[in-house]
């Protein structure tokens, strides 16, 4: 494992009903964050449409030909970053399924890796909020990592953070950090968005960012905001409030392995008492 460091942006985007103006703003946005030395870009899930089950067929696009994708590609070019670009509503060209879907760009402007959101958000708490995803997506059926020169890079999105099995498959598997574009609500978020990113981070001891959009109390979903990045020993490093923001950190995988070498957990798994749930993957 190299020594290398690089700072990672987390664009804490304000999302509107105008795809055209979100695209844009992510890239003003994106390009910001590359002149203050930003090498990895994240976007918010469902960056480009408003969240909800009733906005998804509305604002889904065909990967890799959709508009959004287009614009990502030139938006990662032009800033010479790898970007992970939150999320987008992806209708797939062979059905008529629909899934929430990031795609991960390199600096060179190519899609080098797809996430469809493996475990979907269907919850019901009484008196707060109910949401069903799985009304209108179908989930992903993979793992997703990507190469980059600093290390390999593991993504999911918002509600994979709960299962920890994807984190421990990018640890086992090589991965300095798993990112995970989100959208926690105000009943989720206040509970558990940092909680569940430390309790990663500490379970695998890699580097762990969630980024999500700004909060809009004028839409049908408030986001809880706080885009948040932490080290491999469970640390807050870097984060923000609700409003719109970017949030800079630096991962050090140096410190990676000292944190690993300290506390070796790493390298104690009894994998003669229980599996390695990265076997197969």
């Amino acid at each position: 494992m190299s020594n290398n460091t690089f700072k990672i942006a987390l664009i804490q985007l304000h999302v509107t009903d105008d795809k055209e103006k979100n695209l844009n703003n992510a890239r003003e946005k994106v390009l910001l964050a590359s002149k203050n030395g930003a090498k990895v870009v994240v976007l918010p899930e469902c960056f480009n449409s408003p969240y909800g089950t009733n906005f998804f067929p509305q604002y889904a696009e065909y990967i890799p030909d959709g508009e959004s994708v287009k614009a990502l590609k030139d938006i990662a070019k032009t800033a010479g970053v790898y970007l992970i670009a939150g999320s987008i509503p992806e209708k797939e060209a062979s059905s008529d399924k629909f899934y929430n879907t990031s795609t991960v760009y390199n600096p060179q402007g190519e899609l080098i890796a797809k996430h469809r959101k493996v475990h979907l958000f269907d919850i019901d708490i009484p008196g707060k909020i109910r949401f069903q995803e799985s009304e209108i997506l179908s989930p992903g059926n993979q793992v997703t990592h990507f190469e980059t020169e600093y290390g390999k890079i593991g993504v999911g999105i918002c509600y994979d953070i709960r299962f920890p099995e994807l984190a421990m498959i990018a640890a086992r598997k090589g991965c300095i950090a798993m990112i995970y574009p989100g959208a926690f609500n105000m009943t989720t978020g206040p509970l558990h968005w940092e909680l569940l990113q430390r309790a990663r981070a500490i379970d695998n001891q890699i580097y762990v960012a969630a980024c999500s959009p700004a909060r809009d109390t004028t839409a049908s979903y408030h986001a809880w905001g706080h885009s948040t990045l932490v080290s491999p020993n469970g640390e807050v490093i870097a984060t923000t409030e609700h409003e719109p923001a970017i949030v800079y950190g630096e991962i050090d995988t140096g410190y990676l392995k000292e944190v690993r070498q300290g506390i070796p957990t790493y390298s104690q798994r009894r994998f003669d008492i229980y599996k390695d749930v990265s076997e197969g993957f």
